[in-house]
């Protein structure tokens, strides 16, 4: 299990980044959050199976049509008893 803090900056915010996080991180049975930050990033914290994190973390370096990721950084955490992804 890995457990990963995101902040993705770029045109991320009014592009349905985040629910389009949340299809992804579901489909891959991925669990946390996401939510926009004041600055115009968007925050996310994400813990899965390392595999199925990649994918999803792949998936955010490129965004949904109509974003632009121009950066994303990515930090370890410790994992933690979590369920579900919210949207914040």
């Amino acid at each position: 299990m890995r457990r990963v803090h995101v902040t993705v900056r770029g045109r991320v915010q009014g592009v349905g980044y985040r629910w389009s996080t949340r299809l992804v991180a579901e489909r891959e049975q991925v669990t946390g959050w996401v939510r926009n930050c004041d600055d115009g990033t968007v925050e996310a914290e994400l813990q899965g199976e390392p595999e199925r994190l990649d994918a999803v973390l792949a998936w955010m370096a490129e965004g949904p049509p109509g974003s632009v990721v121009e950066s994303r950084d990515v930090a370890d955490l410790e994992p933690v008893e979590s369920s579900g992804f919210d949207v914040r």
